[in-house]
């Protein structure tokens, strides 16, 4: 679709700032696909391939591949039948670029190019992490002015400073030294005897349990400590000890409870602190970890005592989904931002700074 030689035919000369956008997400194991107009989400699709990967206790690239080039038309399809609109409608393709595995990143890029030439309407590619912080806005509205983003996932950790977020840069004020929080969360579940994924089995888990049955570490809170640092290995390794030498009468259930009372303690700590040195009075709260029952709470109790808006989305579009893509799709269609070329690439690594992707 792109390359020498190759034709782009119906490049409209003017985008309607008020169009249908659709997204598309194939950053890892989850093919997802929406459709957002001005900020209103008309209807999404999700096909998860995590049950293909269960027995290996994490996501084989390949296998997430193949199952995105399976799911990816009949997901479209899916989607736009829920939007009840009809394809000529669709007025922009919006698509995760990066960062994600690049195998299935590719399978979304040529859909999303594909799409882009049959229906003659702009392409654009977007960062992974800014559709997580877009997501919020289908729900909560536009974002204030200024806001901290606590973006916690499978592969990333990060507190972000966001003030337009398509417009200016976005300031990480800190990333994950080493495991992000739902890597612990899966090795974690690992240690213990619960099944992949393991941020769903902890908090289920943890339900039955004591989370004051065992102390372990909050990482990176020593006076030495970078303020807003994040690193969850040692934790990991914290309860891998423990596990091989438990105490009597402690059960699965209070290890899970403990292990996430850490991890909430340590995360929520953090991003009310970034929301206090920075002079912002909202926190933002996305991806998939945030759809963990006691980070949620924990959170919002803390927000609460100091006078922080929390935002947090559905669980639902926490995790991985087209509708979030769309969502920061929508953002830039309305801001006048340039299409991407259609000799955009998937990128397997790529720091969030702006949310579209140069070509």
């Amino acid at each position: 679709m792109s390359g020498r030689g190759s034709r782009v035919t119906r490049r409209p000369e003017r985008i309607d700032p008020v169009t249908i956008v659709m997204g598309i997400e194939t950053s890892c194991d989850e093919t997802g696909v929406g459709f957002v107009r001005d900020g209103e989400l008309l209807g999404d699709a999700l096909a998860s391939s995590i049950d293909e990967h269960v027995r290996f206790g994490g996501v084989v690239p390949e296998i997430a591949a193949r199952a995105h080039v399976h799911a990816i038309t009949p997901t479209m399809e899916e989607a736009r039948e829920r939007a009840g609109i009809e394809w000529h409608q669709v007025g922009a393709v919006a698509v995760t670029a990066g960062p994600g595995l690049v195998t299935a990143l590719h399978v979304g890029v040529a859909a999303a190019k594909a799409s882009a030439l049959a229906l003659g309407v702009p392409l654009y590619g977007v960062h992974h992490l800014a559709g997580h912080a877009a997501a919020d806005t289908l729900v909560h509205g536009p974002l204030p002015e200024r806001s901290i983003c606590l973006i916690v996932s499978g592969g990333h950790t990060s507190l972000l400073l966001v003030e337009d977020l398509v417009r200016t840069p976005i300031v990480h004020l800190s990333d994950t030294l080493d495991d992000a929080a739902g890597e612990a969360f899966d090795k974690v579940a690992r240690l213990i005897g619960l099944p992949y994924p393991g941020g769903p089995s902890i908090d289920r888990a943890a339900v039955d349990g004591d989370r004051a049955a065992v102390r372990f570490p909050r990482p990176l809170t020593g006076q030495r400590d970078p303020e807003l640092g994040f690193s969850f290995s040692g934790l990991k390794t914290a309860v891998a000890r423990y596990v091989a030498k438990p105490d009597p009468g402690v059960t699965t259930a209070d290890i899970a409870a403990s292990f996430q009372e850490a991890v909430a303690d340590t995360l929520t700590r953090k991003a009310v602190r970034a929301c206090q040195l920075h002079d912002v009075t909202t926190l933002v709260m996305v991806g998939g970890v945030a759809a963990n029952s006691r980070i949620r709470a924990l959170a919002q109790e803390r927000c609460d005592a100091a006078g922080i808006e929390l935002r947090v989305p559905p669980p639902r579009l926490c995790t991985d989904n087209g509708a979030m893509i769309a969502a920061i799709g929508d953002l830039l269609v309305r801001d006048g931002a340039t299409p991407s070329p259609l000799d955009l690439a998937a990128r397997s690594t790529v720091e969030l700074r702006l949310a579209q992707l140069a070509g």
